[in-house]
Parts: C-alpha cells; structure tokens; sequence
C-alpha cells in the first residue's frame, strides 16, 4: 500500500534546484500522496500553488507557524480563509504553540492559534498542530474550544509520557518523524509508540528537516526529502513490534480518514 507522508516542508528553498526530481524520488520510494506543509503567510500560498499542480500526488495545509506568529495579522486571517476555499488544502495548520525557541512573542503565538483555531471551528477541516515545551498553555487553549473543532494531528510528536496520553485520551492523531531514529534523543519515543492505536498513527519526514539519524547511505547535502519515509515506517514498525506492511497500511489508512484524501 503507497506510504502518505503527512507534513513535508516542500516548498522550502533546498527544493528549488530539484523539487521535480524529489517528487518522483517519493514515487519511486512508494510514498503515494505528500501533504505539504503550510506554515507561513509566506508559504501557505505556496504549498496551495504545488498541490494544485500535482493534485494526483500533492495536498497542502495552510497556516501559520508559531514561529511567524507576529506576521499573523487580520489581512493575513482573510489571506488564509480565502486558502482554505480550495479542496487542495486539507486541513488547518501548522498552527500551536513553540515556547522551546520564541520566535514570536508568548501572547502573539496564543492570539495567532486562537484565531487559527477559529478557522477550524468555522470551516470543520482537522488540524495540525505543534507543540514544543507549551503543553499547559496549548492544552488549555483547545479546551477552550471543545465541542467546536473536528480531528486533529499533534505533528512531529517528540514529547513526554503524559503529553502523548493527554493527546490520545482527546483522541488526537500523532505524527511521528525521522526522530525516532535518533539514538540520542529518540530513545523515549521508542518506548512510546507502541501505545499508539493504529487508528490514529501517521508518518511523516518534516523534510527538508529531520533527516534520520540511521539512514545509509547519508545524502551529502544532509537533506531529508519524502524518498526516505520508507525508512521511518520501517523503525516504526520495528519498535511497535509489527510487520512493516501492517505499519504502512494502518498509517496511510488513517493519514486518508483525517485528510479526507482520496483512495
């Protein structure tokens, strides 16, 4: 079954020299659909303008990062409604909390995923969502809005025990990364997905980011890209105790019910 990579950055600028190679890498690899992620004023239009060029293959998100939380203005609340009128962009995000780096200001990332939260409430697509060192805050946010979102992913989960039992106990999906195969600080998230119901796992590269640690050969450049998905599922798979195809299957199939993707 085609692998659905559910967040790759691939509207970033180490694409541009080679982005059409990279796509068919993916295919060759047997990732069947990349849903590319939006995180910017910036690049959320981007992420639209691929998929809609590739919608055999391509999906989008729209939001805006944590990170650019200051940009988040009501211009750009308009800019992305009018994005997410388009059935290319499948669901609300990247949007949440980051107070590991603070980019932005504490109180703008709040009123940015507020607002973003909004959106989600209003046009009923899933969300994905960050979170990193701000899970008091983000939780309480989206309690705020309980009975009023639909389903959602905690993308490039890397937290604590807790964090993900809060998570699942919301029913919430969960995206794991390349960060797994870090020997250094992946061990625990080894320990952590077997509690994962298959219903609600999904994978991803967070490419060009996160490239993983175990890979052979390593690319040159240190680029991660949606070809190397195949070897997540497989350390997935490994620490879940399961067959490689059963990971595959029960992470496209979930990636498709959230997204709504097409078979």
């Amino acid at each position: 079954m085609p692998l659905i990579d559910i967040g790759a950055n691939l509207t970033h600028d180490s694409f541009d020299r080679d982005r059409d190679a990279v796509l068919e890498r993916a295919r060759a690899a047997g990732v069947g659909r990349i849903v590319i992620t939006g995180a910017s004023r910036e690049h959320s239009p981007k992420a639209l303008a691929l998929a809609q060029a590739h919608p055999d293959f391509l999906s989008a998100t729209a939001g805006v990062h944590p990170h650019h939380a200051a940009e988040y203005t009501d211009e750009c609340d308009a800019e992305l409604r009018a994005l997410h009128t388009h059935p290319e962009v499948v669901a609300v995000g990247e949007c949440g909390l980051d107070y590991f780096r603070d980019f932005s200001p504490r109180p703008a990332q709040r009123r940015a995923f507020e607002r973003q939260l909004q959106i989600a409430a209003e046009n009923g697509k899933p969300l994905f969502l960050h979170q990193r060192d701000a899970h008091d805050d983000f939780m309480a946010i989206m309690r705020e809005f309980d009975g009023r979102l639909g389903a959602a992913v905690v993308h490039c989960f890397t937290g604590s025990r807790k964090e993900l039992f809060d998570y699942l106990d919301r029913d919430w999906h969960i995206g794991i990364t390349g960060w797994l195969c870090d020997e250094r600080r992946g061990a625990h998230l080894r320990e952590l997905v077997p509690n994962i119901p298959a219903h609600r796992l999904m994978v991803e590269t967070d490419a060009p980011y996160l490239l993983p640690r175990t890979l052979r050969p390593m690319p040159k450049d240190r680029r991660n890209e949606p070809a190397f998905l195949p070897h997540i599922v497989e350390g997935l798979a490994r620490d879940r105790g399961e067959d490689v195809a059963v990971t595959a299957a029960a992470t496209a199939a979930a990636a498709r019910a959230l997204f709504r993707l097409p078979d």
